[in-house]
């Protein structure tokens, strides 16, 4: 397996080539398939296909083994990312350099990953005016956390302080920080409170965990980006618009690494991103009534 970056978009895809998916657990609630086929609908693409699968870790290697000519390429969310790292053929350097691939595409036999979290951050981030800071703060630790800190060695002048759980989180944080080519302080989660202060706050924990830190938001805000988008808005995420501060939303980040999913797997550039943003938006609708 050697790396690779970036990987080139598919050649158009021809009526065999067809299917894709996203793969997880839990999975049920991911809008994925929702973005995609809205981009197949524009693309004209209406013979291909987007699914979820339930699956697991210990189920991976199963159903990868079992694609076929059909497909074109698969979304992978938790707890996948790593976990397909050793199935593949290929990797591209963006992957490589985070250990975590969503992103799986199809060349005849082989097997090619690739991340479009960490340019799809980027994304997100530039689209709200954000190109740089002068320094961040990243809440959380694993695979979320490391393509936060990938994306804020591209646009951070600074330190990135991260608050995790435990020594063996703080110590992997600052293994990543100097891969990453990123300067990362840690910071135990019982001071998170300090990180809100920071011009740019990346949120990467699972739903209900920055709940308390709602009442501590300051009087002026930055930038909080927080990479759920369901259930939303998350507690801090209100707290955070009230006092004026900017939200990036996990949907902004979900939409701009999809359009780059849609576009590695289908060859059809650019994917329709705003068409996209407002079939995810929709559906966010619909599930909160």
């Amino acid at each position: 397996m050697h790396p690779h970056d970036p990987v080139r978009p598919a050649p158009a895809a021809s009526p065999a080539v067809r299917r894709a998916a996203v793969l997880g657990s839990p999975v049920a609630h991911s809008l994925s398939p929702v973005l995609h086929r809205a981009a197949y609908e524009q693309l004209g693409l209406h013979d291909w296909t987007y699914e979820r699968y339930e699956v697991d870790e210990a189920g991976l290697a199963s159903f990868l083994g079992g694609i076929d000519e059909q497909w074109a390429g698969l979304s992978l969310t938790m707890p996948l990312k790593r976990a397909v790292i050793p199935l593949l053929d290929e990797i591209s350097a963006t992957a490589e350099s985070v250990e975590a691939a969503n992103t799986v595409v199809f060349r005849g036999r082989r097997r090619i990953g690739d991340n479009t979290d960490i340019p799809g951050m980027v994304a997100a981030l530039r689209e709200r005016g954000i190109a740089r800071v002068e320094h961040a703060a990243v809440l959380g630790a694993g695979a979320t956390a490391s393509s936060a800190l990938a994306a804020l060695a591209q646009i951070c002048d600074g330190p990135v302080t991260a608050y995790v759980r435990g020594t063996e989180r703080a110590r992997e944080m600052r293994g990543w920080g100097e891969r990453l080519g990123a300067e990362v302080r840690t910071t135990a989660w019982d001071d998170a409170a300090d990180a809100l202060s920071a011009p740019l706050v990346i949120a990467t924990t699972p739903a209900g965990s920055t709940d308390a830190l709602a009442a501590r938001v300051p009087e002026r805000p930055g930038t909080l980006f927080d990479v759920l988008y369901d259930p939303w808005p998350t507690r801090l995420a209100s707290a955070w618009a009230e006092r004026g501060g900017a939200v990036v939303s996990g949907l902004d980040l979900l939409v701009h690494q999809a359009v780059l999913q849609v576009e590695l797997m289908t060859g059809h550039a650019p994917a329709p991103l705003a068409e996209m943003r407002a079939a995810g938006e929709a559906a966010l609708h619909a599930r909160t009534g």
